[in-house]
């Protein structure tokens, strides 16, 4: 047996083992039971073959192997398989094996390294944070990333990023980067976690009264109550180093050594901190208009829930608790709206279009095209105790995935009609890192980007080997009085100056490792957003800076990219590209074609097809087989999913 066979039948051997059905006490929980995700995924297909019956519209012909295996790797891991996983897989018979692929690939490095793609995209998510001086979000974004590399349950996620406080270096804290991300735009920060979490569309009520929701119709009085659940937000002890960072500041001293050394301490230590918890106590701002007739600018209103009012704070005393009480109501008394957001922004990952649509603004299950199926839906993700990667298993086991392409525009308004898969382009991460497997071979194999918590001074790494950027912040966020601060920054320079660094400009790095924009590496390790020359930049990577901002739209720059750049420089004409190396072993003209179209569109050619390429490879024996390499990458089949 193959080696990937081998690896793939344990891992699906350990999934798909006997297990009960009932539940009783010492079984399987339903996240943890294969058993319950085939009876979900069956019960899903039933939900959807009822739709049609109500259409009156035939159930879609289930896709080809080659199709599905090209379909089940991008989507679940962001990739296309190699030559070797496309064969392995088109030669099996057996009738389990789409199942035993699913298990496969959730169980994969690819797993984790596409899911942390999206979540950066929906938490806006990028190494350095705008207008922080050195402060860098690489504690937050290794955060993020060990809690889809644990499956950290979705419920458990959002609490600890809505109830977070403390030191932003702290590996069990560091998740205080979802607010210090927005250090200076707390309104902002709370419209986009009601969008994100609740699929709530709350901004538009930051300045006037929302009249754009017919169903919920927050007013502006309505968001600066849940404003202030998160107000008061400061950095830990910053107060102590103020005089200090006064000093250094005035005049021309921020050249100097001094002032470097101090930017650490400010921005990376202080700036990267969070405390209080949300006094639960706000102003209303100065332009509240009059005729609203609830409150007058400058009144202070306690925090309040929207839409029902379930959770209510003081507006006579601030509190400290805020954060807290925010997270647990948005995690648990928000009634189905928190479940069905997670499970339907899910759905449109798996399936490529949500049930409702646009994924942010919520819909109740009753009020949608298809309220048995989002019910149903909404209560599985309980079920499944938020666990991400059970439910996407779920999914995944649906005919309802496996359903043909279907050309067509959907004939639902506002939703998925589940007809076939609607043909898409590739998101840029989707299309990198399906480039770098031909280029240099399955990219989860190789290193991974871990933490860099380089001390970093003038741009230069100081004190490596002795002191990193956890122990500095413990010790410095732990001082209590203005003289500890001061004589620890003087010890601090001095071990600085000592160690050669210091000096120089303020540090631009910021303590983000860069990369070659020819890095053979998976686009979740390279720095985020990558920069404007980069291959993912050209294809539409998210800028991070508003919620879900990648792009799909076609440019000219894309085009030039695909015929001057990496793909030239690293994938045709490069002798060593794994995608050639492929090739070795083949006997003959026949062999070679057809393991390139495995590698690259994993099918085999048709008839028609290998009649073309061997007249290309007869009458270019130079560069035919590149030509062949190049044609393929460029193609529609290759760049978009069908």
């Amino acid at each position: 047996m193959k080696p990937f066979l081998v690896r793939w039948t344990v891992a699906a051997l350990g999934l798909i083992a006997a297990a009960p059905m009932a539940y009783s006490q010492g079984a399987k929980a339903p996240k943890d039971d294969p058993a319950f995700a085939k009876k979900a995924a069956l019960t899903i297909d039933q939900h959807v073959a009822n739709w049609y019956r109500k259409q009156k519209l035939p159930v879609p012909a289930t896709t080809d192997d080659a199709t599905y295996l090209r379909r089940a790797f991008l989507v679940t891991i962001g990739r296309i398989p190699t030559g070797e996983e496309a064969r392995d897989f088109l030669e099996i018979s057996d009738p389990n094996k789409r199942q035993e692929l699913v298990n496969y690939l959730l169980n994969s490095p690819g797993y984790g390294s596409h899911l942390t793609n999206w979540t950066f995209d929906l938490l806006r998510l990028a190494d350095q944070r705008v207008g922080g001086g050195g402060a860098t979000m690489a504690p937050y974004r290794d955060w993020v990333r060990r809690a889809i590399d644990s499956d950290m349950p979705w419920d458990e996620f959002v609490r600890r990023l809505l109830s977070s406080t403390g030191d932003g270096w702290d590996p069990e804290t560091a998740s205080v980067g979802y607010y210090t991300r927005d250090r200076g735009m707390p309104l902002d920060n709370i419209a986009n976690s009601m969008r994100i979490f609740l699929a709530s569309r709350m901004e538009c009520a930051q300045c006037h009264d929302n009249h754009a929701s017919p169903d919920e119709k927050p007013e502006r009085k309505d968001f600066y109550e849940l404003a202030a659940f998160t107000n008061g937000q400061k950095e830990k002890n910053q107060q102590l180093m103020q005089p200090l960072w006064n000093e250094l500041t005035r005049e021309d001293g921020r050249r100097g050594p001094d002032y470097s050394a101090a930017q650490v301490l400010w921005d990376r230590v202080y700036g990267m901190s969070l405390d209080g918890g949300g006094s639960g106590r706000i102003s209303l701002p100065q332009d509240y208009q009059a005729e609203y007739h609830n409150g007058k600018p400058g009144d202070l209103v306690g925090g309040r829930t929207p839409f029902g009012k379930i959770v209510m704070m003081s507006d006579r005393r601030d509190e400290n608790n805020g954060r807290e009480k925010l997270a647990d109501w948005v995690v648990t008394k928000t009634g189905p709206q928190f479940p069905s957001n997670i499970a339907n922004r899910l759905w449109k990952r798996v399936m490529g279009k949500a049930v409702y649509e646009p994924v942010d603004t919520y819909v109740e299950a009753e009020k949608s095209n298809y309220p048995e199926l989002m019910n149903y839906l909404q209560q599985l993700m309980v079920d499944l105790q938020f666990d991400m990667k059970a439910y996407q298993r779920v999914l995944l086991y649906t005919r309802t995935f496996q359903f043909a392409t279907n050309p067509d525009n959907s004939i639902v308004p506002g939703g998925d009609d589940f007809h076939g898969r609607k043909i898409e382009r590739l998101g840029s991460e989707q299309i990198w890192d399906s480039l770098i497997t031909l280029a240099g071979g399955n990219p989860d194999l190789k290193p991974r980007r871990t933490l860099d918590d380089r001390i970093m001074v003038g741009g230069r790494p100081v004190l490596v080997g002795k002191k990193n950027m956890v122990q500095l912040s413990k010790e410095v966020l732990a001082l209590q009085k203005e003289a500890d601060v001061r004589a620890y920054f003087q010890k601090f320079l001095q071990e600085v100056k000592a160690d050669g660094g210091g000096g120089g400009d303020s540090m631009m790095m910021g303590g983000v490792r860069t990369y070659n924009k020819d890095a053979q590496v998976r686009a979740s390790e390279l720095p985020s957003p990558a920069p404007g020359d980069h291959f993912l930049y050209l294809f539409g990577q998210s800028n991070r800076e508003v919620v879900d901002a990648s792009s799909r739209e076609p440019n000219v720059g894309q085009v030039l990219s695909l015929m001057n750049g990496f793909v030239q420089r690293q994938l045709v004409n490069n002798p060593k590209a794994a995608l050639y190396k492929n090739l070795e072993g083949a006997s003959s003209d026949p062999e070679k074609i057809r393991r390139l179209y495995l590698a690259i569109l994993s099918r085999p050619p048709t008839d028609q097809e290998m009649g073309w390429m061997l007249d290309e490879v007869k009458s270019s024996p130079e560069r035919g087989y590149r030509n062949i390499v190049s044609a393929l990458v460029m193609s529609s089949e290759f760049l978009f999913l069908q």
